[in-house]
């Protein structure tokens, strides 16, 4: 399945780049695409109205093409067997920490003494 989805997406990229050079190659309302060239269209390879109706065609096949592989892209994202789950799901599972009683959280009034001088004890003079 991943040589496919690989190989689908290749061409979608190609097509897709394709279809871009072919819409800048192509001519405006003024414009035709031997004066991108610097001659008149006449003198192109394709003949006064020919370049522009291969380039249109041409346009038109890659840009079914460019919709179908996408199709199918998205067919292969959607249906791809779930081999394994998320990030999450790796992570083994953690015993909770143990809970502290509340009565050897509280200090005693004789601890907070003694926790007020260690804390003069440790303060760095001026």
């Amino acid at each position: 399945m991943d040589f496919w989805f690989t190989l689908v997406l290749i061409v979608d990229v190609i097509v897709a780049l394709c279809i871009i050079g072919l819409v800048l190659l192509q001519h405006g309302k003024g414009a035709d695409v031997g004066a991108a060239f610097g001659s008149g269209s006449s003198g192109s390879l394709f003949g006064a109205s020919g370049s522009a109706n291969f380039l249109s065609r041409t346009t038109a096949v890659l840009a079914a093409i460019f919709f179908l592989t996408t199709f199918v892209l998205a067919y292969f994202v959607t249906h791809r067997p779930r081999s394994s789950g998320g990030v999450m799901d790796t992570v083994k599972e953690q015993a909770p920490p143990p809970q502290i009683p509340a009565s050897q959280t509280a200090p005693d009034a004789a601890q907070a003494g003694d926790s007020a001088a260690k804390s003069k004890a440790n303060e760095v003079p001026k």
